[in-house]
C-alpha cells in the first residue's frame, strides 16, 4: 500500500471533502462490461444517495463520474436532487486513481465509481481498510476517513 499524502501534497489543493459513491447494483455482464446499466434496485440506491445528501446538507462543488455506463447512471440519479451536473473522468474507469488530482482547486466533490478502487483509494487516503458495498458512499477530509454509510444507511437517511 502506498503511504499517505503529505501535508504539503494536500495542502491548498483540495478545499474540501472527497465524497466516494460506488455504483449501484448493475446487470449481469456477459459482453461489454463498459455498456452495463443499473439494475432497479440500482437507480433506488442511486436515487437515495442523492436524497441521502441531500439531507445532510453536502453542497458539492463538482460530481465526476467513471465513463462506464452502470457509474455514469448512478452519478447522474445522485447527482439530479443537488442539480448539478455530472462530469466524467477516465482516470474512474477502473484501475488506481488519485482523489486529490481529481479534487484539486474544488471544495467538496462526488466521485463515483468501482470496486476495488474507491477501496484502495480510501486505504491510501486514510489508512483504513474497508470494501465499499454497491450503492455505498464513503467520505474523506484531510486524510481522515469521516463516514462509511451503506445503501441502507442511505436510505434511512434519505427518509
Amino acid at each position: 500500500m502506498a503511504a499517505r499524502p503529505s501535508p504539503a501534497h494536500t495542502a491548498g489543493t483540495v478545499l474540501g471533502v472527497i465524497w466516494l459513491l460506488r455504483h449501484g447494483d448493475a446487470e449481469e455482464g456477459s459482453g461489454d462490461d463498459d455498456s452495463r446499466r443499473l439494475t432497479p434496485k440500482g437507480e433506488r440506491q442511486g436515487r437515495s444517495a442523492g436524497r441521502a445528501l441531500a439531507a445532510l446538507g453536502v453542497e458539492l462543488d463538482a460530481c465526476i463520474s467513471s465513463p462506464k455506463v452502470r457509474a455514469a447512471e448512478m452519478a447522474r440519479l445522485a447527482c439530479d436532487p443537488l442539480e448539478l451536473t455530472v462530469e466524467t473522468a477516465d482516470q474512474l474507469a477502473g484501475g488506481d486513481f488519485d482523489p486529490l488530482d481529481l479534487a484539486v482547486g474544488r471544495e467538496d466533490v462526488l466521485l463515483v465509481g468501482h470496486e476495488p478502487d474507491l477501496s484502495t483509494a480510501i486505504a491510501r487516503l486514510t489508512g483504513a481498510k474497508v470494501a465499499m458495498k454497491k450503492g455505498g458512499l464513503a467520505a474523506i477530509d484531510d486524510s481522515q476517513l469521516l463516514a462509511l454509510l451503506r445503501p441502507e444507511h442511505l436510505e434511512r437517511i434519505a427518509g
